[in-house]
C-alpha cells in the first residue's frame, strides 16, 4: 500500500494510460518494463491499471497484464480521455497518475516526486512536463483527480482533447490550478530522448537496458545520465528523432 494522500480519503492510484501500444515483441517487452518499474519501486503507487484499447491487436496486452497480475481496462481507441476516466472509475481511484506506455525507463523516484508535490499542495494538476520541460523526454508524469477528468469529459468534445487526456486541463490555466515540477538538471542532461516511438528510440533504450539492468534492475534516471557521461556516443542513436506537436 502507498502512503495515504493528504487531500483524499484513498491513496493515489496509478493509471498507465497509453493511446497506442505496439503489438510487436518489443512493444510487449517494454510494456512489461514500464509496469514493472512503476509497480515494484514506486513508494506512492497503490494500483496499476493498464488502459488499452478494444482493438483485437491489443489482446496481447491484456494477456500480458494478466500474467503480470496487473489490472487491465479496455476502451475506445480514439477517445482516450473516456478510456482513462472509465479505467479510473473501475479501480475506484480518486487520484490518477497518468503514465504512458512509451516511457519504459521512467524513474519511480520521479513519479513519486510529482505525486508528493500534488498531495502536499492545492493543485488541480501537477506535471513535470508543463511549459519548458526540464526532464528528459520519457519521464513525463501527470497527476490529477478523477473528478477533474470527469468534469473535462463534459466540457470538451474536441478530438485533440479526447486523444490527449489532460490537454484541456493544462490549456485552461484560468480554470485549473497548475504546477510544474522542475528537475534542477543541467541543460545537457535535459536533452536525451528516453521515450519509445521509433526504431532509433528502441535501439537506445535496448542499449541502456543491456548496460544497466543486469547489475541494477531498479536503475534510476541518475544511473542513465551517468551512463551517457561515460558513453556519450549512445546519444547519437536517436538524436535525429523529432517530437510531433500535439496540435
Amino acid at each position: 500500500m502507498c502512503d495515504e494522500g493528504g487531500l483524499y480519503d484513498r491513496s493515489p492510484h496509478e493509471l498507465d494510460a497509453s493511446a497506442r501500444q505496439s503489438a510487436a515483441p518489443p512493444g510487449r517487452q517494454t510494456r512489461a518494463r514500464n509496469d514493472d518499474r512503476a509497480r515494484a519501486w514506486s513508494r506512492r503507487i497503490h494500483q496499476v491499471v493498464v488502459a488499452t484499447t478494444v482493438n483485437p491487436a491489443d489482446d496481447v496486452l491484456e494477456q500480458l497484464a494478466r500474467r503480470l497480475a496487473v489490472s487491465c481496462f479496455r476502451g475506445s481507441e480514439e477517445d482516450v480521455l473516456d478510456r482513462v476516466l472509465r479505467a479510473a472509475r473501475s479501480a475506484a481511484a480518486d487520484v490518477i497518475v497518468e503514465l504512458t506506455g512509451d516511457c519504459p525507463i521512467i524513474d519511480p523516484e520521479v513519479i513519486d516526486r510529482v505525486i508528493d508535490v500534488y498531495l502536499e499542495g492545492s493543485y488541480d494538476y501537477v506535471s513535470n512536463g508543463l511549459h519548458k520541460t526540464t526532464y528528459p523526454a520519457g519521464m513525463e508524469t501527470q497527476v490529477f483527480a478523477t473528478s477533474v477528468l470527469a468534469e473535462v469529459a463534459h466540457l470538451t468534445h474536441d478530438p485533440a482533447d479526447r486523444e490527449h487526456v489532460s490537454l484541456y486541463i493544462y490549456e485552461h490555466p484560468e480554470r485549473y490550478k497548475l504546477h510544474n515540477v522542475e528537475s534542477g538538471l543541467p541543460e545537457k542532461h535535459r536533452a536525451p530522448r528516453l521515450t519509445l516511438d521509433t526504431a532509433e528510440d528502441y535501439e537506445l533504450i535496448a542499449a541502456i537496458y543491456e548496460e544497466l539492468y543486469p547489475k541494477k534492475p531498479a536503475f534510476s534516471l541518475d544511473d542513465v545520465l551517468r551512463l551517457f557521461d561515460r558513453r556519450p556516443e549512445l546519444l547519437a542513436l536517436n538524436a535525429a528523432v523529432l517530437d510531433k506537436p500535439v496540435r
